[in-house]
């Protein structure tokens, strides 16, 4: 199967003429070494990050809790906001759904403080999951109100603001959108996900969202080796975005999610909770590997004991 006959479905966007010739990019930031030793009464740079992809079901809630307590183990302040209005899941994946009392829909009306919507992580105080409603309210949240909610949250001394974006691209996603400065889009080696996420991509442009990084999600090194599936290369030439990370399928995902523990509190990490750590820290500006999905427990120490039998073997 040529996959790469689908490239001509995609017209390149003016940041893609710019990136499409960085395969594998680097995804460097601004470096955060220093916000973690800023005193409360210094102010705070925030980075605001929208996950969105385009497509329901690629795994943006998954990556944004993995992310976020990623950082918030490396010691930032991290807050998530679940902007799904009425199908809300994030607090299920981090295991806090029995603690929500009050919504991002309270702050607005006035019937609680910002700090009391923000629920904090039991294993991890420097991380809070702010929902935007209940299941069962059906509020229409604008921009404005996204806007201010964000800044609200900043002004707490808050590192790091990743939004869990909704699928599609309606009016939900464009407010989710309307307080981010960057954005990841996750996606799937599969066509119809690239399509979307290659969607989003233009509007998040036009939207003067420039800073985007591009998470591939649920790869089976397997089938890219039958040439059954798109490689990670394959998808970002055809999506022409900085790759921040490449995620392998894992059923420890549904295993986790029933747990409510996100993938990177596992005490012994599976593939893809290191491929969520070490996204994380290039997220922040760490330089960090990309797993070899082809050989992914081969890591250093393998490499030099092959070294050493090659050598004996001459």
């Amino acid at each position: 199967m040529n996959f790469h006959n689908n490239f001509s479905m995609f017209p390149m966007r003016k940041s893609q003429q710019r990136q499409s010739t960085a395969l594998y990019a680097s995804a460097k930031e601004t470096p955060n070494e220093a916000l973690r030793d800023q005193s409360p009464s210094e102010p705070v740079a925030t980075r605001v990050i929208v996950v969105t992809s385009g497509k329901g079901g690629v795994g943006k809630t998954t990556a944004t809790a993995n992310i976020g307590m990623s950082m918030a183990r490396l010691g930032y302040k991290v807050a998530l906001i679940d902007s799904d209005i009425g199908l809300r899941n994030l607090d299920l994946l981090l295991g806090l759904e029995n603690r929500i009392l009050y919504t991002a829909m309270d702050v607005i009306d006035g019937q609680c403080r910002l700090d009391q919507a923000l629920i904090r992580d039991k294993r991890w105080k420097n991380l809070s999951l702010l929902s935007i409603s209940k299941n069962r309210q059906r509020y229409n949240v604008t921009q404005t109100h996204m806007v201010q909610l964000v800044s609200q949250i900043a002004a707490a001394g808050y590192h790091f603001i990743l939004i869990d974006c909704p699928a599609g691209i309606d009016v939900g996603f464009i407010h989710a959108i309307s307080p981010a400065s960057e954005a990841i889009i996750v996606t799937t080696p599969e066509i119809t996900a690239i399509r979307d996420a290659d969607r989003v991509a233009g509007l998040l442009e036009a939207k003067n969202i420039y800073q985007v990084k591009l998470l591939v999600n649920r790869v089976r090194a397997e089938m890219v080796q039958t040439n059954d599936m798109m490689s990670v290369r394959d998808v970002q030439e055809m999506l022409g975005i900085p790759l921040l990370g490449a995620i392998p399928e894992d059923t420890q995902v549904i295993i986790s999610t029933n747990r409510g523990e996100p993938l990177v509190l596992k005490k012994k990490l599976s593939l893809s909770g290191i491929a969520f750590e070490n996204a994380a820290r290039r997220l922040i500006g760490k330089q960090d590997y990309f797993l070899d999905l082809a050989a992914p427990y081969k890591g250093i120490f393998q490499k030099v004991q092959d070294a050493l039998l090659g050598d004996k073997r001459r």
